[in-house]
């Protein structure tokens, strides 16, 4: 399909979801302003934040540093807090790059979020095999879990206000996805994370986080998921929807239903890894499998150079109509979190396809507001809620 056909067809499919959108926020004529930041415009209604990666927080990409501090109130380790990062080898702990990390949200007044403890993926084959290379057993890898989250959790103690204790435990139909941690210790590895995270931090918010939990039957399986864990008294403080979207997915009314479903469990609800897809999709049905992987083909790149002021378009309706039904969930929704700082720096460009060049972030790659990034504080500059955020953190 030629570039000109994929911008075609992506506008109409935007088009049509546009008609299918939930109520956005009541609007009204408004007096051209003095320009505002992300952090600025949506003060009040949640948190906006922005994962970094190393060079952003320990002073090699400055410019890229100077925009967060800038725009953003929160922010997420992109990997310097994953498992395979902190805790390379048993025994061996090496906190340098998490304790800049933190360094730098203190240092800013910024909410502080720690991802992950618990996850299959980037995690190190160590731990979960036996001194013979078999599968560890039971006990060994709770024990191997419980050293692991007291001391992270413990060393930051106080300072990061809250954690993904658990990534990505559901399968797609909402049942419990058969990881290593549930193979070998079972279901309830889930509420021994969370209490363990408890018990080192008591202060520090808990959090589950999943994505395309926006389908119905993973977003019930969430449900039930959070409902057994408060019936069994574990502490859970909310739910984080992972945002690794594209132009058509999620529908705004998925969205919607999603984010009402979660807030009624009684949580706080974050989006978490924010990124909007604009390049033709390489897999089947929406996610973000980190272990997949597709092969490159020159379709799947239309725009190595630059993206075409028509998609640049596109792009920022889709933002638009996302924050539109965020704001309509501004007393139930905590925090909006993108995947990356600029265009240059996410993921996207390397998954599922390496060497893309995507564009799903509000920053172009010279660290630009992009038209995306206009539409959304427009959305802001709109709304006339006055219900925000719920008892979350002081930063």
């Amino acid at each position: 399909m030629s570039p000109a056909r994929v911008a075609a067809s992506v506008a109409l499919a935007a088009a049509l979801l546009a008609g299918c959108a939930p109520r956005r926020p009541p609007s009204s004529p408004v007096a051209p302003e003095a320009p505002l930041t992300l952090q600025q415009a949506f003060h009040g209604a949640f948190l906006v934040g922005t994962a970094l990666n190393e060079a952003e927080f320990s002073g090699v990409d400055t410019a890229s540093a100077r925009l967060a501090i800038e725009q953003f109130d929160a922010i997420s380790p992109e990997n310097a807090l994953k498992w395979e990062s902190v805790h390379p080898r048993p025994g061996d702990y090496e906190f340098g790059a998490a304790d800049r990390y933190v360094a730098f949200g203190e240092q800013h007044h910024m909410f502080i979020v720690g991802h992950t403890l618990v996850w299959h993926n980037q995690t190190p084959r160590w731990v979960f095999e036996g001194a013979d290379g078999r599968p560890a057993s039971r006990d060994t890898l709770i024990a191997r879990m419980r050293d692991h989250i007291l001391t992270v959790v413990g060393r930051y103690k106080g300072r990061v206000n809250g954690w993904d204790v658990v990534n990505e435990a559901l399968n797609d139909d909402g049942t419990m996805r058969r990881t290593p941690w549930d193979t070998i210790i079972g279901d309830d590895y889930v509420a021994m994370a969370f209490r363990l995270a408890h018990e080192a931090d008591p202060s520090a918010q808990l959090y589950y986080n999943d994505y395309s939990v926006v389908n119905a039957p993973k977003r019930q399986g969430v449900v039930a998921l959070i409902r057994k864990l408060q019936a069994e008294g574990v502490p859970v403080t909310g739910i984080g929807i992972q945002g690794h979207w594209n132009l058509v997915f999620p529908t705004l009314p998925q969205l919607d239903s999603t984010i009402t479903a979660f807030s009624g469990v009684g949580v706080k609800v974050m989006i978490t890894e924010l990124d909007v897809d604009v390049l033709p999709p390489a897999m089947r049905s929406p996610g973000a499998e980190v272990g997949f992987r597709a092969a490159a083909r020159p379709e799947l790149n239309p725009w190595p150079a630059a993206l075409p002021d028509s998609m640049q378009q596109v792009l920022a309706r889709r933002y638009a109509d996302l924050f539109g039904v965020f704001l309509t969930h501004a007393g139930a929704l905590d925090r909006v979190t993108f995947w990356g700082v600029t265009d240059a720096q996410s993921w996207k460009n390397n998954w599922p396809v390496p060497g893309r060049t995507d564009y799903p972030l509000l920053f172009d790659r010279q660290g630009r507001p992009k038209p995306a990034f206009d539409a959304v504080i427009g959305v802001a500059r709109h709304w006339t809620g006055t219900s925000g955020r719920n008892g979350s953190h002081e930063h």
